[in-house]
């Protein structure tokens, strides 16, 4: 049966292929280096596999190799299967497709710069260069249970970047069992869930510190962008990166894409007197970038995360409240001071209302009702004429 020998083998120098019989073959280069290949089929499919070169795969190994492959399709297996299984990645790898996959949702860039900066330095350190089937859950705990009790916020980070990591991994077939999963929770004590709440002046005080950070020395980009969000009780990065196409001065309302609303979808903003005022005191500012509040320094650029924080810390409102917390005096001042239905002060705040059902039936998004509350809210903060203040830089 066997046309090969070992003596043959050895001997054969003319480029070509040599039949053994049985699928396999010899293959000489032209540069004289010998190889094997097996020629067979599989699922109706010539296919040939390589075997390994000669003479560290001796001839009898590759008969060995060959009758292995044809006794795989026998059993209807495929033997080519592993080959076109992809390369284990280690954890660094895969922890940078995670986040290539989850960069898509997220809306702040610093989610992406914090997941970096977790991961390199409590994670990557201990097991980064390890392919991912061979971390254990040993692994996984020698990284969270320092963490947990002494840094308990930074541990429940960690150990959900390292569980989507690993949820990757699963995914593409690279490892079985998710081990930052429910597997560890044993290990690690439960810890109270702590709600941080942004501190908030009374709202009150709210008309009173307008006029603390209107005699700042504050750029007239900052100071409106900061009066714009109390006046209209939004994000701060909403108001920073808002243009001007999205104002709509005629109907007096500002229109929010999807794209820049924590609930992903468009926010329609009644604009009060007040607001409106203040856009037209930030009007000798625009830009080609059409921003609303441009950097000062940098026109075409957007005004920074920390600028209107440095207001509040440069007039000494920052002990007492944040640019966030400003949302909460209006939500605190909706609820005391009027009368309106729960819905209309929570749609104020571009909050989701209701269960699913329930939005599925409520399709209206309350306008004008939320009008009269911005109406009240601007005038009660403003000193009653809803005039808004000279804006000096």
């Amino acid at each position: 049966m066997w046309k090969l020998t070992a003596r043959k083998v050895r001997a054969l120098t003319t480029p070509g292929r040599y039949a053994d019989g049985g699928t396999l073959h010899l293959v000489v280069s032209p540069r004289g280096t010998k190889s094997w290949v097996q020629r067979i089929t599989i699922d109706g499919r010539r296919r040939d596999i390589g075997l390994g070169g000669w003479p560290v795969v001796s001839l009898a190994m590759a008969r060995d190799r060959a009758f292995a492959n044809r006794r795989a399709v026998a059993d209807g297996r495929d033997p080519l299967s592993h080959k076109r299984r992809p390369k284990t990645p280690t954890f660094r790898e895969a922890s940078e497709r995670a986040l290539e996959a989850n960069r898509p949702r997220w809306r702040n860039p610093k989610t992406t710069d914090n997941w970096i900066a977790t991961m390199d330095k409590y994670v990557h350190p201990v097991f980064g260069d390890r392919q991912v089937d061979l971390i254990g859950r040993e692994d996984v705990l020698r990284v969270l249970t320092p963490l947990w009790t002494a840094k308990p916020a930074i541990g429940r980070k960690v150990r959900q970047r390292i569980r989507a990591t690993l949820a990757w991994a699963q995914a593409h077939g690279h490892v079985e069992h998710n081990l930052a999963g429910d597997a560890i929770d044993g290990a690690l004590p439960s810890l109270p869930a702590v709600k941080a709440h942004f501190r908030a002046l009374p709202y009150r005080e709210v008309g009173a510190a307008l006029e603390t950070i209107e005699a700042s020395r504050a750029s007239v980009s900052a100071k409106a962008c900061l009066r714009f969000v109390v006046l209209t009780a939004c994000r701060s990065g909403e108001a920073r990166l808002a243009t001007w196409d999205e104002i709509d001065l005629e109907a007096r309302e500002w229109r929010i894409p999807e794209s820049r609303m924590k609930a992903a979808v468009e926010h329609r903003v009644p604009l009060a007197d007040a607001a409106l005022d203040v856009l037209e005191s930030v009007r000798p500012l625009r830009n080609p970038a059409g921003l609303l509040f441009p950097s000062p320094s940098r026109p075409a650029k957007t005004l920074s995360d920390m600028t209107l924080t440095k207001i509040l810390r440069d007039t000494g409102l920052a002990g007492r409240a944040t640019v966030h917390g400003f949302r909460s005096a209006f939500r605190t001042w909706a609820s005391e001071r009027t009368s309106l239905p729960h819905a209309v002060c929570e749609m104020a705040l571009a909050h989701r209302v209701g269960s699913d059902v329930e939005r599925s039936y409520a399709r209206s998004d309350l306008f004008d009702k939320r009008r009269g509350l911005m109406d009240q809210w601007a005038t009660y903060v403003t000193g009653g004429g809803g005039k808004v203040l000279r804006l000096h830089g």
